[in-house]
């Protein structure tokens, strides 16, 4: 059976008992400001003292350490207007306990039969959230600035690393260009393609927005044509063709298929067309579909006689070495219409036609 309050006593006896279970520092406060009832936790979270407290100003408590702009404004001007407020941040240096910011959420209680008006006022200290949210946010621009140091230093690694290649590769050119042996120029030459295949990758990713991935279309573009503007000859002009697909590539994958992409075009600059020819075409191609890929180096010159052994040197055994490394496999075609070597990262049927 329900049993009523039986008088004012006992309900504020209640009244007080449910604010001092509330967990959060809770203000009970009459129109006038002044304190009806406070919990428990607000005397301990701010060290005042309870019969200094009961009936006293809110503003006075503590010799005015709880006259505080920002609560005013909750007070006398929000809670007026809109009667009830949640969040509503405040920070304040109290005396005895330092620093603190707190989260207040203001009710303005109306009632039937009365015109009396009561403010609840439940305070949720943010203090230690709030501290570890300014040392992460510390912590998040400590780590961004060094990632951009970081950035600054591989970005001038890399300028110094590319200036040393096309050192290194014109002193291999100078060389070449000052021995007496035929066959030691040729091999100067060469070793110097190779250092431009890489170097043309340290231009690219000091150049590009993104410093782990290349353009292919770009990279192969700018290789092939740094390679048949230094090594075809005027008595037998030859175009370099790039047609690519893919977008970009990782810088990684783009030094091993620049290395193939020098040795295969170097190899047919020298040997594909050992008689003046007209249209003379090496066909760079690079095609994708999802994961799988293909490059192809293609000519239409002389092509390998049937049962004819093909050559090898160290061009083939570095295009070797790189397809093992790509997971890839290499195929090459010769026939009266040229040369076509193909290397493969799973199955792959080619849309882009041969040089012809």
């Amino acid at each position: 059976m329900f049993h009523p309050i039986a008088n004012i006593d006992d309900a504020q006896t209640l009244a007080q008992a449910i604010v001092n279970t509330i967990v959060e520092p809770f203000l009970v406060l009459d129109e006038q400001f002044r304190v009806l009832a406070a919990s428990r936790s607000f005397y301990e979270t701010f060290k005042v003292d309870p019969e200094q407290t009961h009936g006293s100003l809110l503003y006075a408590l503590g010799d005015g350490q709880w006259d505080i702009p920002a609560l005013r404004l909750l007070l006398e001007t929000i809670i007026p207007e809109k009667t009830a407020m949640d969040g509503f941040e405040v920070e304040h240096d109290f005396p005895n306990i330092g620093q603190r910011t707190m989260l207040l959420n203001a009710r303005k209680v109306l009632y039937d039969h009365s015109s009396a008006v009561t403010i609840l006022l439940a305070f949720n200290d943010i203090t230690a959230r709030r501290s570890i949210e300014k040392e992460k946010e510390e912590l998040l621009a400590r780590t961004e600035d060094l990632l951009r140091q970081k950035d600054v230093l591989l970005r001038e690694m890399e300028h110094r690393v590319a200036n040393s290649l096309q050192i290194i590769a014109s002193i291999l050119l100078l060389k070449a260009r000052s021995v007496t042996s035929e066959e030691t120029r040729q091999h100067l030459k060469d070793a110097h393609q190779r250092v431009l295949s890489v170097a043309e990758v340290q231009r690219h990713l000091h150049t590009s927005a993104g410093m782990e991935e290349i353009d292919v279309v770009s990279y192969l573009s700018k290789l092939c044509g740094s390679l048949a503007s230094s090594m075809v000859g005027e008595d037998q002009p030859i175009k370099v063709n790039v047609t690519a697909q893919g977008g970009r590539i990782d810088s990684q994958k783009a030094v091993s298929l620049g290395l193939i992409v020098t040795e295969l075009v170097l190899n047919a600059i020298k040997y594909a067309f050992p008689r003046e020819k007209a249209k003379a075409l090496i066909q760079v191609t690079y095609e994708t579909d999802g994961s799988d890929w293909k490059l192809t180096v293609s000519d239409n010159g002389a092509g390998k006689a049937a049962g004819e052994v093909p050559s090898v040197g160290l061009g083939t055994a570095i295009v070797e070495a790189l397809v093992k490394q790509l997971e890839a496999k290499i195929e090459v075609i010769s026939d009266t219409d040229g040369t076509s070597v193909s290397v493969t990262r799973a199955t792959f049927i080619s849309r882009i036609p041969r040089a012809a």
